[in-house]
C-alpha cells in the first residue's frame, strides 16, 4: 500500500460521510465525495456546502463531489465507505470493479448485517475480495454535527494492519479531531453496532419520562452485554472501556443529535415504528434493524442480551415500552 494517504474517495454524502470528508480535507488531503443525488454534488462543488445534511457548514476547497463513482475512486489512496450498514453490500457490489487495488477500505458504518450476521469489515472483505487486514473501521463518539462545527472529539481507527491504521490516523488528524489506533477490529465494530441498540433503549426510557438514573443504568448494563458478546467473538474486553465502547455509547445514548436516541424517545411516547419513521422524515435509526441481527448473533454464540432483545421486541414484536421496562427491572437478581 501507499505509505501516505494523499487522495481520498468518500462514498456517501450524508451527514457523517460529508463530515469525515471535511475532517480529511482539513488535515490537508484531497477528497472526492461521491453523492447519489446530483443536487448534493452540485451544492458541494458550487457552494462548498451540503445544506440538506449539514446546514450552515462551509466545506473546505479540497472537497469536491461527483455522482460518478468511478471518477471518485480513480487514483484514491484510501476509500471511505459512508453508506448505511444494511445497504453496504449492494452499494459496494456496484463499485467493486472501480476499487483501486491494494488501497485501504475504510468503514464508517456501524451495524451487523441482517441474514449473514457479518460485521461491516467482514462485508467489505467479502464483497471486495480483499484480505481482512486491508479493511479499517472508524468508531467513537462521533456525532457528525458537532464535528462539522469543529468541536473537539476523539475517535478510534481500527485495522489489523497497524501501518494502515497509522496512515489513516495521519490523514485525519486536525486541531479538533484526534484519532487513536487499535488492532481490535472486532471489539470496535461491536461497540459501534451495539451502542445504537442501547441508545434506542435510553431513548425509550426518556420518552417514558425517566431520568438520569435510568439512563446510566441502561448505559452500564448495555455496555456489559455488548462486552459479553465481544468476548465471545474474540474481542479485547478493554476495547469496550475505550472510545469505541464507552465513549461512543455515552454520546449516542445522551445526545439529542443521536438519531437512535431520538427515535427511541418517539417509541417511548407510544408512537408506532411507522409513526416514528414518518417523524424522522422516512429515516429509520440503524439500531432498529441491528437489534435483530445483534440478537441473532448473541443467540448463535450463547450470549444473553436482555436489553437488546427487549428493544428488538419493542421495534418488531409489538412489546410496549411499559412492558419492556417492567421486564428489565423484574429480571432475576444476579451478581454484577
Amino acid at each position: 500500500m501507499t505509505t501516505e494517504v494523499r487522495r481520498v474517495a468518500v462514498l456517501g454524502a450524508g451527514s457523517w460521510g460529508t463530515t469525515f470528508a471535511k475532517v480529511m480535507a482539513d488535515a490537508g488531503r484531497e477528497v472526492v465525495l461521491w453523492a447519489r443525488r446530483p443536487d448534493v454534488a452540485a451544492a458541494v462543488n458550487d457552494r462548498h456546502a451540503n445544506p440538506d445534511y449539514l446546514p450552515g457548514v462551509t466545506l473546505p476547497g479540497l472537497v469536491s463531489a461527483t455522482v460518478d463513482a468511478a471518477a471518485a475512486l480513480s487514483g484514491a489512496d484510501a476509500v471511505v465507505l459512508a453508506v448505511p450498514s444494511q445497504t453496504l453490500r449492494a452499494n459496494l457490489g456496484a463499485w467493486r470493479e472501480f476499487l483501486p487495488p491494494g488501497r485501504t477500505l475504510v468503514s464508517l458504518a456501524k451495524g451487523v448485517e441482517l441474514g449473514t450476521l457479518k460485521r461491516m469489515s467482514e462485508v467489505i472483505a467479502d464483497v471486495a475480495g480483499v484480505a481482512p487486514d486491508q479493511v479499517a473501521v472508524v468508531s467513537g463518539p462521533n456525532l457528525a454535527r458537532e464535528i462539522a462545527a469543529e468541536e473537539p472529539t476523539a475517535t478510534v481507527i481500527a485495522c489489523a494492519d497497524h501501518d494502515r491504521a497509522i496512515a489513516l490516523q495521519n490523514a485525519c488528524t486536525t486541531g479538533y479531531f484526534r484519532s487513536y489506533t487499535n488492532t481490535d477490529v472486532v471489539g470496535c465494530e461491536l461497540g459501534g453496532a451495539g451502542k445504537n441498540v442501547i441508545a434506542l433503549a435510553c431513548g425509550i426510557a426518556a420518552g417514558m419520562g425517566f431520568g438520569d438514573n435510568t439512563r446510566a443504568s441502561l448505559i452500564t448494563r448495555g455496555l456489559a452485554e455488548t462486552a459479553r458478546l465481544g468476548r465471545a467473538l474474540g474481542a479485547d474486553p478493554m476495547t469496550f472501556a475505550g472510545l469505541a465502547g464507552l465513549g461512543d455509547l455515552v454520546a449516542t445514548c445522551s445526545s439529542p443529535l443521536s438519531r437512535n436516541r431520538t427515535f427511541g424517545e418517539r417509541l417511548g411516547r407510544g408512537e408506532s415504528l411507522a409513526q416514528a419513521e414518518a417523524a424522522g422524515h422516512g429515516q429509520v435509526a440503524e439500531g432498529v434493524k441491528s437489534s435483530v441481527s445483534i440478537c441473532e448473533l448473541g443467540a448463535r454464540n450463547g450470549v444473553e442480551l436482555p436489553i437488546a432483545d427487549a428493544v428488538r421486541r419493542v421495534c418488531h414484536d409489538g412489546l410496549s415500552a411499559a412492558e419492556m421496562g417492567k421486564e428489565l427491572i423484574s429480571r432475576t437478581p444476579r451478581p454484577e
